[in-house]
């Protein structure tokens, strides 16, 4: 297979056919066209086709894919054919309310441990994860091969955390804090704003109590389940 860049909607939209895709297969439907795939996830068939033909022939022209070896091509391609260990910085409300979504672990990710650096907090289990300091982080991210982190620390401290995991191997973080990270060279940054959601929903519902009316939109975003 040749490696080139990837546009990250795709990637995305690749995630959302996995998902689909485990559904179909549960349910025991062996066979889905682009057409079916494309109203699952609210796009033109064409679009599917599209991503698709980027990784290689899939599918049988007039027939469709078969979900499975689709499923499984996929997973492949987003590595979800095995585990990730990852580690979360920062316990506190939100760290640990991600440490304790059940689908991290669905979807092939193992969190290692929590970070802290409360001494009140250290030493302590959330859910089934213990919190450590950034001295027994460093010994874990070493001893699992850990190389992505999420992040859940106050704002005025994101940066020089982010610098502080990346100078310990990390090379992927996802940022949940409330402040747009401007990651070091080394390491793939995704943010992740949730406002940004609530404003599109917000602006939509404006629109309609100031009798307007929003082109329609078929864009879906990435569930969480």
């Amino acid at each position: 297979m040749k490696f080139f860049k990837v546009p990250e909607p795709t990637i995305m939209r690749l995630s959302l056919y996995s998902r689909i895709l485990e559904q179909l297969e549960e349910r025991g439907v062996p066979i889905i066209s682009s057409v079916e795939l494309g109203d699952a996830v609210g796009i033109n068939s064409g679009v599917v086709r599209k991503d698709l033909s980027m990784f290689g022939e899939f599918g049988v022209r007039g027939v469709g894919y078969n979900v499975r070896e689709l499923r499984d091509n996929i997973r492949k391609l987003l590595g979800q054919d095995r585990n990730w260990p990852v580690i979360i910085v920062g316990a506190g409300h939100l760290g640990s309310s991600l440490a304790a979504y059940p689908g991290f672990r669905q979807r092939g990710f193992d969190v290692v441990a929590l970070v802290d650096t409360d001494p009140e907090k250290i030493g302590s289990t959330i859910i089934d994860k213990i919190v450590v300091s950034w001295e027994e982080a460093e010994k874990l991210i070493k001893e699992h091969g850990v190389r992505m982190a999420i992040l859940a620390v106050p704002a005025d401290s994101v940066q020089a955390v982010a610098q502080q995991l990346t100078d310990l191997g990390i090379e992927a973080i996802l940022n949940f804090s409330p402040i747009i990270l401007k990651g070091p060279s080394k390491a793939q940054v995704q943010n992740v704003d949730l406002t940004v959601y609530f404003d599109l929903m917000r602006f939509t519902q404006n629109l309609n109590d100031n009798g307007l009316r929003p082109q329609a939109s078929n864009v879906r975003g990435i569930a969480v389940r």
